[in-house]
């Protein structure tokens, strides 16, 4: 596919002097951008803050999709999405989900048990980092029949970047005050995490900050030796305290645990 600059021009006329943009409009125009450059099956665009529950801003998916990608990812799944760990640190720029991913993530519970049912074949992201510790991220999705975007289609992408930053910070200035009502309504006023069961799931389980680390990251998808060189302890070690995580929570396999995970996020 060549670059359609006939639709690139008209979609980025109106952006010149536009005083603003709601969601769906921003949403639009990153859509027929991106559009006008390769070809997707679908676009999402997601704000992250913390390990709050993330802001869905935008996505060109039908009803049944939505409740797959948005609904089911909100509800918690989110918290071992690479693209979610990456908005944290955050690693600005333009990425493959399979860049970002840790070393066993496509063989990882949540793999077969959430991702899978996506039937995507590759996802890329454009990462906006922006003020109060919040970063956009905006992915472009192809479906295993369309099949991964080819190198020249990723460098294509990244040479947008640029101009998907400035739509970005023109469209969503001030979503900390988002963030915010969220955790309000939420919350009823008081100033908690928007997913709270998130940072004392493991502790109401009586596993130690240390056995805690390890099993998130093995839910995450990463191997034991990945996460030994990440927390700086021996992979023979790794493995003792995924062993001593197993018998105290009376389980057996990454299924159980990502079950038990999952539930007690809900409670």
């Amino acid at each position: 596919m060549g670059i359609d600059l006939e639709t690139l021009f008209k979609t980025l006329g109106p952006m010149i002097g536009a005083t603003s943009t709601g969601d769906v409009e921003a949403g639009n125009v990153f859509s027929a951008l991106t559009r006008s450059l390769v070809t997707f099956d679908y676009a999402v665009i997601f704000a992250y803050r913390e390990k709050e529950r993330p802001i869905d801003l935008y996505s060109t998916f039908t009803p049944d999709e939505h409740v797959i990608f948005v609904s089911m990812y909100q509800a918690g799944p989110f918290l071992l999405d690479p693209f979610f760990h990456a908005a944290r640190e955050p690693k600005s720029g333009v990425w493959r989900m399979r860049e970002l991913a840790p070393d066993r993530f496509f063989s990882s519970e949540y793999f077969r048990s959430y991702y899978t049912q996506t039937g995507l074949a590759e996802e890329i992201g454009f990462f906006i980092a922006l003020k109060d510790g919040i970063t956009v991220v905006l992915s472009l999705m192809r479906r295993e029949r369309s099949g991964a975007f080819t190198t020249a289609e990723f460098s294509l992408l990244r040479k947008a970047e640029p101009v998907v930053a400035g739509l970005v910070r023109h469209a969503w200035p001030d979503l900390g005050r988002r963030f915010d009502a969220a955790l309000t309504k939420r919350d009823k006023g008081k100033r908690k995490s928007a997913h709270p069961a998130s940072d004392r799931v493991w502790r109401n389980l009586n596993l130690t900050e240390r056995e805690a680390s390890i099993i998130e990251l093995v839910l995450q998808g990463h191997s034991s030796e990945s996460i030994g060189l990440r927390l700086g302890i021996s992979t023979g070690t790794v493995k003792v305290h995924r062993r001593n995580v197993y018998r105290k929570l009376g389980i057996s396999s990454q299924t159980q645990l990502l079950s038990i995970y999952l539930r007690s996020l809900g409670q």
